[in-house]
């Protein structure tokens, strides 16, 4: 720039100076807002905020920029829209019952040289409706495979599907279609193979959507299995002997429940006075010509299964004559009391002959010293027996 007078210098300064202070004015003040998610029919909030806020002008302006409000007057003509609060540093507006028209971009704007803008970005949630939960078959035959299907329909943005059976959680296969007006249809399928444990056990499809919670449909399985069968003996109780009777009792258990019970002896015919009543078997007088396999079978829709039982009939007497059951604690205790007496006895006894003398008598040849010869020493030594001193002797 040339300077060609005083005056020239201090105008260009002047104006120089006056620029460098509207710009930090401006870069002074922070105008902020946040992006909102509302839910479809509820009410959202925009927020304009201003920090260091020098009377500068604040408006709201809609997606297509037209002037929601100016200050705190509404210029648009939609009661929807409220003023909740203003100030100098906040223009606070309602907007109830949202619809999905009212999604876009909405501009806080603030009046200075350049105006400030922040942007508000308004997202409408719409929650899927109630999940639709359909099965391939409503009745499965264990270890075969059913398919179940569940379907969210009507949503922004799209859903997502889970399965739980039981507390188990499963994995399906999930597709997304978008419908004309930007909604979207979740469908989500699971193949499963069941067994007979999981008849009456509940699969639940679960929706997970930020618009709503705990949503879910829910059904139960019912598998069709084949008996389970297991033969009891009622009578005796223990051993099967010769001359006694015997009552069996075969326990059928399924899905549907089994609709024929029957009984058979294995490689060989049933006795000819067997009793077959139902589930029930009975034998009296039994012998060793019973003794064999007899078999239970149970059928149903879905299959059959049996149990066998082997007879052995015993003679007579068996068991009887059987030991008893030895108790080798007690017999164990009993002897450790009776050695612990013999030793306390033994230490008694040990005592009091420590603190008691003892006495004998020895009988001595006398008059052997004083003999001139052997044959008179001998001779005095035999006839000295009567003559005989007490001695005594101490043991310790």
């Amino acid at each position: 720039m040339a300077i060609t007078g005083n005056g020239s210098l201090t105008i260009s300064l002047s104006v120089f100076v006056i620029s460098a202070a509207f710009l930090l004015k401006v870069e002074g003040q922070n105008l902020g807002t946040d992006n909102v998610s509302v839910i479809e029919g509820e009410m959202a909030t925009i927020s304009c905020r201003v920090k260091n806020n020098d009377d500068s002008v604040i408006q709201l302006l809609n997606p297509n920029r037209q002037t929601i409000y100016f200050r705190d007057v509404r210029p648009l003509k939609d009661s929807r829209f409220q003023l909740v609060n203003f100030s100098d540093n906040e223009l606070r507006v309602s907007l109830s019952n949202v619809s999905l028209s009212d999604e876009g971009r909405y501009v806080c704007q603030l009046y200075t040289d350049p105006p400030q803008e922040a942007y508000a970005d308004i997202t409408v949630l719409v929650p899927p409706g109630s999940p639709i939960m359909d099965s391939q078959e409503d009745v499965v035959s264990e270890g075969n495979e059913t398919e179940l299907t569940c379907t969210a329909m009507g949503s922004k943005p799209a859903a997502s599907i889970r399965w739980m059976k039981g507390e188990q959680e499963l994995t399906g296969k999930m597709t997304v279609d978008e419908t004309y007006d930007g909604m979207f249809t979740v469908t989500s399928r699971l193949r499963l193979t069941v067994s007979k444990e999981d008849d009456g056990a509940p699969v639940s499809c679960i929706i997970d959507h930020p618009a709503v919670k705990d949503l879910r449909a829910q059904r139960y399985l019912e598998v069709l299995y084949q008996p389970e069968v297991k033969i009891v003996q009622a009578f005796p109780e223990g051993l099967t002997r010769e001359g006694e009777n015997l009552e069996l009792t075969c326990i059928a258990k399924g899905k549907p429940q089994p609709h024929q019970i029957s009984w058979l002896r294995v490689d060989d015919d049933v006795p000819s006075h067997t009793v077959i009543t139902g589930s029930d078997l009975f034998i009296e007088n039994l012998n060793k010509s019973y003794n064999g396999t007899y078999r239970c079978v149970a059928s149903n829709a879905v299959g059959e299964a049996y149990d066998d039982y082997i007879l052995f009939v015993y003679d007579s007497r068996a068991g009887e004559g059987a030991p008893q059951k030895i108790d080798h604690a007690v017999i164990g205790g009993v002897v450790a009391v009776v050695m612990f007496a013999i030793l306390c006895a033994l230490i008694v006894l040990g005592r009091y002959f420590a603190r008691h003398k003892g006495t004998y008598f020895t009988h001595e040849a006398k008059g052997a010293d004083d003999a001139a010869d052997a044959d008179t020493a001998i001779i005095n030594a035999e006839g000295g027996h009567n003559n005989t001193e007490e001695k005594k002797e101490y043991y310790i």
